[in-house]
């Protein structure tokens, strides 16, 4: 049986070191459209408990294990799409990569955060801030050498992202000349991006979007939507976003060019975990 697309449900949570984002994947498998093809499969990707460092990543030995594993499964099922549901950023790295082999050319990569994760080993420890780094082979060095596909940086853009608080871990942005379309530019239309595809020629895209490009206000399953945090004592831009102005810019991009990866990340449904938390010591869900 052909398989089409495959659903990788990646409950990594070791790039950015924070074990809620394995609950969110869960959840999020849940959330999403089911698909009852015969085409499709759905697989949960092999994700440890353990984290070991490699010196310059947190959990970085953990990770890159993960990453390859995740490599060698698309390899072996060879679909023609990948649908990852995460779990930090960092797990598009695997599925980017292994498309971008598939579709050597002609193949965008829109990047739809509030940040444009381009840190090095220099500016960061955590792999999630440094996950489009890595795919354009300028990251962490073992990470570097483990991407089998690097793209080129003129093949990225930067959707949704809060250029005005960029921080010195971000530095690759104008060191790069990355495009970039800002939060103010998608308010009412998607041109910015749908132009930008059909400029470059692509025929396919893959999407990374970070839910954390959402406003808090707006969507609540996201790390600076936090019960009871003072958003002035968030260490990173918040998003501004709104889900509809996110779901129509999916739809444009799909009207334009075909979507073969699609990574949805960070999701943190703070309610049902303050619900599942709170129940943990009841002896009965023991």
């Amino acid at each position: 049986m052909t398989v089409k697309t495959i659903r990788l449900v990646s409950e990594q949570w070791q790039g950015g070191m924070n074990e809620n984002y394995s609950f969110g994947a869960r959840l999020l498998s849940h959330i999403v459209p089911p698909s009852y093809s015969d085409e499709t499969e759905t697989i949960f990707t092999p994700v440890s408990s353990e984290v070991k460092s490699d010196g310059q990543v947190d959990a970085g030995a953990t990770l890159i294990e993960q990453m390859q594993a995740t490599y060698d499964i698309l390899v072996a099922k060879e679909p023609l799409n990948v649908l990852t549901l995460g779990g930090d950023c960092s797990v598009s790295q695997a599925p980017f990569d292994y498309l971008h082999g598939k579709y050597p050319a002609k193949l965008g990569l829109i990047w739809l955060d509030a940040h444009p994760d381009v840190a090095t080993t220099k500016t960061s420890h955590h792999l999630h801030e440094m996950a489009l780094s890595n795919l354009l082979g300028r990251g962490a060095q073992n990470f570097n050498q483990a991407i089998k596909n690097p793209f080129k940086k003129e093949d990225v853009l930067l959707a949704g992202l809060r250029h005005d608080q960029l921080r010195p871990m971000d530095a690759a942005v104008s060191e790069l000349n990355l495009q970039y379309v800002t939060p103010e530019a998608l308010a009412t239309e998607s041109t910015a991006v749908t132009n930008w595809i059909k400029q470059q020629g692509y025929t396919k895209v893959v999407i990374h979007a970070d839910l954390d490009v959402l406003d808090p206000a707006d969507f609540h399953s996201i790390l600076p939507a936090e019960p009871g945090l003072d958003k002035r004592d968030f260490d990173a831009a918040i998003g501004t976003m709104k889900l509809d102005q996110v779901l129509r810019l999916l739809t444009d991009i799909s009207q334009t060019a075909d979507i073969v990866g699609l990574t949805m990340a960070e999701h943190m449904p703070w309610d049902a975990l303050r619900l599942r938390h709170g129940l943990a010591d009841l002896a009965i869900f023991k």
